[in-house]
């Protein structure tokens, strides 16, 4: 393989990735706790958009369980965004790892 070859390969590849870079930007995903009692979204990209409660689960007298509910449901959808840009970056990369690109 020539130069040439290498270095358009590598230009399409980064163009690709600015492309999935780009849908994770728009992308949402939903992380939950509490059977759903507690909701989370967050962006493909980790930015939590919104955190929705039901009724319920607020209970003035146990603040504390419903901070962990809001921490598990974050984590959740965190944990789900992470996972969803790794598998569509590796579908750009081939698998191979580069920093700063999820």
């Amino acid at each position: 393989m020539g130069m040439g070859n290498l270095a358009k390969m590598a230009q399409q590849m980064q163009a690709e990735m600015a492309r999935v870079q780009e849908e994770l930007r728009t992308l949402q995903v939903e992380g939950s706790a509490g059977g759903g009692a507690v909701k989370a979204i967050v962006t493909g990209d980790q930015v939590l958009i919104s955190v929705t409660l039901e009724r319920d689960v607020v209970d003035p007298d146990d603040v504390e369980m419903l901070q962990d509910l809001i921490t598990a449901a974050v984590n959740d959808a965190l944990r789900t965004a992470r996972e969803t840009g790794e598998q569509k970056m590796a579908r750009v990369t081939g698998g191979l790892r580069i920093p700063g690109m999820g």
